[in-house]
């Protein structure tokens, strides 16, 4: 019967510790403290049985490797050493040792299942392990995460045997898991076996082809960790695609100092020792391989063109584009009214078709170039524009959605709300995007060039309907007398006379009609300015200097940060600094870049940048107002009403030159009644007029509720340092990025400096009576009055 047990223990299914013992004839051979001492035998039996049967099967055909690697432990670790100890207890009978064989050769059944005390919790706990493993949940395996997750929690037991276990077989997995990460993070190489097991991969959809699957992560992993571990091995990824054009720079350098960082990490791992490790990595990727394909100079100079094109630094742009918009617009439309007149059919050929919105963009170029004069020096940053900018009709009306990397940035970087403002140009969805040319793509991403789209919409509208009103101030008939009184000695006859007092009878009414109109274009005209000039200066030049001396570790951005920026002046001074830091990265592309690569100069890796660059965005859009849906609508409709007006005013001016070619000359339009659209202009002009001033009395008193909202301007003063925190994850600024605790003389985290703000513009925005006298002259029923003259 001894040797029964002990082979059933071995792993041997007997009948004798099958049986219950039951029946009064077994119950009378066999005492009940024996059947107890059997069924106990019987049970570990059974557990050492299942658990072979079961950890071979998942060594051999589990599809995740880690879970393969602890079931091999399970049973070349644990279920060998309780093999080992039953063929010692074998050896101590057969020894006749005396802890076991008493006197008469008697072995107690007692003393052999005590040797084996220990090793039922063990088994259990181990059954139970292998269990969890061999489970499905949701139609699928245990992941390699799960697996470790639950390891981890073990060790928390409060049995030294059980911890004792989980550690050593979190040990096996964590090295197996460590494996799979060095292939990534060395090589950049998914890894072959478990692939689908891995946290990393592939997708031909994100902006990296590759991306982070959350539910495959280890909980000891941040979300920060993982982004750097993503950036490591899809930089690796360009690195090798480009060593087939630069074979020296393989990305593989110091691999052994990267594999002994790996090697040191104790089991179980510690997020802050394996966050430090994966920082080590990146910034050492960065200092030898990086550094060379992507130096501070290229990022700069692309930082540069954005924003001197999209965030309008380069005021010529914004003109020539506007003007050569409304050329085409007015080309347009005398090409669809000749057609129509011809052919009858020419409605269909007002669409604009994406030929023309590109050429629009090609004569901006060819505007642009001719500003340089004959005898300029070449304008680098234009020629480079003209490469990568493109001028495209957009698929919705609404504001592109901005997508971000898959697994790094799941919400906007910007936070725009949508808004149709790229309408205006065209008066159909048009945007300027731009190219991202290698290697630029590690640190400047598509979702980056949409905010910026965004941003370039919203600025180039206020810009444009700011230069259509002003343009008004160029007709010069409607200002002045035109045509002029006839001189002497015509004038002093009865006729002149007569010709005199007409002309200035005809002047007197429509300057009379044309007055409210000037001056609500004058009160429009000082919004826009106003809110034109805060955003530029403020906001934009504000931001960029802030950032600009971040990049280039500007001395004196600490000092600044703490210091308004109403200043003008300080404005003025400070691009000019940053005009000649930009000359010193442009003019010198061989030779070491003055005042951004000196000793103070602080290297950031493209990650790092990628994650500054995403919060000095996600700061501007909040600064600028895009995020409040309540205030771009307004807007936009403002705006939407200044260019009915000012094409209304174009319209009537067009009617009044007819009727003094008809006065005049005698000539006559049979097929047009001049004083009935006249009228019928003045009457929607008037209406416009109204639209206009509640447009802006709508936007100031928005500007004045967010003013007065806590939680807005809590947003504005301290969303950035917030959300710089809470989003490590999805900037890849945790783990030490940018502490000088990781990354030693590497640099320092990006803040933006606090600019701008609502009361400032506010208090340039006052109208005085201008609102409220409009009301009263409504009120008494006179619209034409002197009411508009409070302005």
């Amino acid at each position: 019967m001894l040797h029964e047990i002990l082979l059933s223990l071995s792993g041997h299914p007997s009948p004798l510790l099958r049986n219950d013992y039951a029946d009064s004839t077994a119950q009378s051979v066999v005492s009940s403290p024996e059947r107890q001492l059997l069924k106990t035998a019987g049970h570990l039996s059974h557990l050492h049985c299942e658990l072979i049967g079961y950890t071979a099967h998942i060594s051999a055909s589990h599809p995740s490797v880690i879970c393969r690697a602890v079931s091999t432990a399970i049973n070349s670790t644990y279920l060998a050493a309780f093999q080992r100890k039953v063929l010692e207890v074998e050896d101590n009978v057969l020894r006749k040792d005396a802890s076991l064989v008493g006197a008469y050769n008697i072995v107690p059944l007692t003393a052999v299942i005590g040797e084996f005390t220990g090793w039922t919790r063990r088994m259990e706990w181990l059954w139970d392990l292998v269990q969890f493993i061999s489970t499905e949940k949701e139609r699928s395996p245990c992941r390699a995460a799960q697996l470790i997750n639950k390891l981890r929690h073990e060790l928390q037991t409060g049995y030294a045997d059980i911890g004792e276990t989980a550690s050593s077989l979190v040990k096996v997995a964590e090295t197996a898991w460590l494996k799979q990460v060095s292939a990534w993070v060395l090589y950049g190489r998914i890894p072959v076996l478990g692939d689908k097991d891995f946290f990393i991969q592939k997708n031909e959809d994100d902006e990296l082809g590759f991306s982070i699957e959350h539910n495959l992560l280890p909980t000891f992993v941040t979300s920060s960790t993982a982004a750097s571990m993503l950036f490591i091995g899809a930089s690796l990824n360009r690195v090798k695609t480009r060593s087939s054009i630069d074979p020296g720079n393989t990305g593989l350098d110091h691999l052994s100092s990267q594999l002994q960082t790996l090697s040191n990490l104790t089991s179980p791992l510690n997020s802050t020792a394996f966050s430090r490790a994966i920082t080590s990595i990146r910034l050492t990727l960065s200092r030898t391989t990086l550094q060379k394909l992507l130096p501070l100079s290229k990022v700069l100079e692309m930082l540069t063109l954005l924003r001197g094109f999209f965030l309008l630094g380069r005021g010529e742009f914004a003109m020539a584009l506007t003007q050569q918009a409304d050329e085409a617009i007015r080309s347009r439309w005398r090409r669809a009214d000749n057609l129509a007149y011809q052919k009858q059919y020419g409605i269909g050929n007002v669409t604009v078709k994406e030929g023309e919105v590109a050429a629009v963009l090609t004569k901006t170029w060819a505007v642009l170039g001719s500003m340089q004069g004959q005898h300029a020096e070449e304008d680098d940053e234009l020629e480079i524009a003209r490469d990568l900018l493109r001028l495209n009709l957009s698929k919705t009306k609404a504001s592109t959605p901005v997508k971000g990397r898959v697994g790094i940035d799941h919400q906007s970087p910007s936070g725009v709300v949508d808004t149709p403002f790229r309408n205006l140009l065209f008066s159909v969805p048009v945007i300027l995007t731009s190219q991202i040319p290698a290697p630029l793509d590690l640190f400047l991403t598509a979702s980056d060039v949409q905010a910026y789209t965004s941003i370039n919409s919203y600025l180039l509208s206020i810009r444009r309907s700011h230069l259509h009103l002003t343009d008004l101030w160029k007709i010069t008939s409607l200002r002045r007398h035109h045509p002029p009184p006839p001189r002497p000695p015509y004038s002093t006859t009865k006729s002149g006379i007569a010709r005199t007092r007409t002309l200035h009878q005809r002047w007197s009414v429509r300057s009379s009609a044309m007055r409210s109109t000037w001056s609500t274009s004058s009160a429009a005209i000082f919004f826009l300015a106003e809110t034109e000039a805060y955003l530029q200066i403020e906001v934009v030049e504000g931001l960029w200097e802030d950032f600009h001396g971040w990049l280039t570790g500007g001395g004196d951005r600490d000092k600044e940060h703490g210091r308004s920026s109403s200043s003008f002046n300080s404005h003025s001074s400070n691009a000019a600094n940053d005009a000649a830091d930009r000359d010193d990265v442009q003019n010198n592309h061989g030779e070491p870049v003055h005042r951004a690569q000196n000793s103070k100069t602080t290297h950031h890796d493209p990650q790092t940048l990628a994650a500054a660059h995403r919060l000095y965005l996600r700061s501007l859009t909040r600064r600028l107002l895009l995020t409040q849906a309540s205030f771009t609508n307004s807007l936009y409709d403002l705006l939407v009403h200044v260019d009915h007006l000012v094409a209304l005013v174009h319209r009537l001016h067009g009617i009044w030159t007819s009727m003094d070619l008809e006065a005049d000359e005698g000539v006559v339009d049979a097929f047009s009644d001049l004083s009935a659209e006249e009228a019928d202009v003045r009457v929607h002009i008037r209406d416009v007029e109204a639209r206009v001033k509640k447009g802006v009395e709508s936007v100031v008193g928005i500007l004045r509720n967010l003013s007065m909202d806590s939680a807005f301007m809590a947003e504005i003063e301290d969303g950035d340092a917030a959300e710089d925190g809470d989003d490590d994850g999805g900037l890849g600024l945790g783990s030490g990025v940018g502490d000088k605790a990781d990354d030693g003389e590497e640099g320092t985290r990006y803040t933006p400096r606090r600019t701008g703000g609502i009361d400032r513009l506010l208090m340039k925005l006052d109208f005085g009576g201008w609102f409220d006298a409009g009301k009263a002259a409504h009120g008494d029923g006179d619209g034409d009055g002197d009411a508009d003259d409070e302005f």
